[in-house]
């Protein structure tokens, strides 16, 4: 990038107040700070008051700004941007057109990169991936081997970690956890306290929320909800319409759908079907339905 390219883009830029990093030719900003070990590509620009230390690499026509840190081993590169007082650091690499900023951090080996945004306070670390059009802000964090992508939105103090998938239009948000092998995708909320974990699946339409649990392989869908401190289980299918809260337990190889209703402290289980419009509730110890 010629001088003359580089006040295409930032008018006032002129050589006292910008220089070309030796190890790579890339502009910087004099208010800004490079390592000499750092690496800026003939077409990436540092500036602002940003750093990159260490062995870091920001290449291809990435950008890098305002208070942000890349230090490390870390790679920004292809048209990617860092800025605001975000962080990426260890392996971590940022790239396609990808976008972190605020006071978001991005470590470990994790990556960020197709349209993908990480936002505010959210944490990407470990061997987690973002990408996509996948939005990770607020507190959120993505860890471990998890993955979030497609236009998939992980929020507030949520949590999606081990190996973990949300991705489709799904929304994970508030205080919920998506975690172990858990996939939650479609259009698919989970939030509030709500848990999702082990091999179980959330999709569809289905909504997860309060302090429901849904685990073990069982899956909801369409436009099923399991909420209050309902758990699903085992086996277990919701769908349709239906709805399980309260305190329900729903497991074993057991089908709740169409319009159908458990609630309260009903446990149904075994190869049970609860469909049509039915409507199951119970008191403690009541109201168990189990078919083999």
């Amino acid at each position: 990038m010629t001088l003359q390219e580089l006040q295409n883009e930032f008018p006032d830029a002129t050589e006292s107040t910008w220089h070309q990093h030796p190890n790579g030719g890339g502009w910087v900003e004099n208010t800004a700070h490079v390592d000499a070990s750092a690496y800026v590509g003939p077409d990436a620009v540092v500036y602002g008051n940003a750093w990159v230390i260490g062995h870091a690499r920001v290449c291809g026509n990435a950008r890098v700004s305002g208070h942000a840190w890349v230090s490390g081993h870390a790679r920004v590169y292809g048209y990617a941007w860092v800025y605001g007082n975000a962080r990426v650091f260890g392996h971590a690499q940022v790239f396609v057109n990808a976008e972190v900023y605020g006071n978001a951090m991005v470590s470990g080996d994790a990556r960020v990169y197709g349209n993908a945004w990480v936002i505010g306070h959210a944490r990407v670390c470990g061997n987690a991936r973002v990408y996509g059009n996948a939005r990770v802000y607020g507190d959120a964090q993505v860890f471990e081997n998890a993955s979030v992508y497609g236009y998939a939105l992980v929020y507030g103090y949520a949590q999606v970690f081990r190996n973990a998938r949300v991705y489709g239009n799904a929304w994970v948000c508030g205080n919920a956890v998506v975690c172990g092998n858990a996939r939650v995708y479609g259009y698919a909320w989970v939030y509030g306290n709500a848990r999702v974990f082990g091999n179980a699946h959330v999709y569809g339409n289905a909504k997860v929320f309060e302090n429901a649990w849904v685990y073990g392989n069982a899956r909801v869908f369409g436009n099923a909800s399991v909420y209050g401190y309902a758990v699903v289980y085992g086996y277990a299918r919701v769908y349709g319409h239906a709805r399980v809260y309260g305190n329900a337990r729903v497991y074993g190889n057991t089908r709740v759908f169409g319009n159908a209703n458990v609630y309260g402290n009903a446990l149904v289980y075994g190869n049970a079907w609860v469909f049509g419009d039915a409507k199951v509730s119970g008191k403690p110890g009541c109201y168990r339905i189990e078919h083999t």
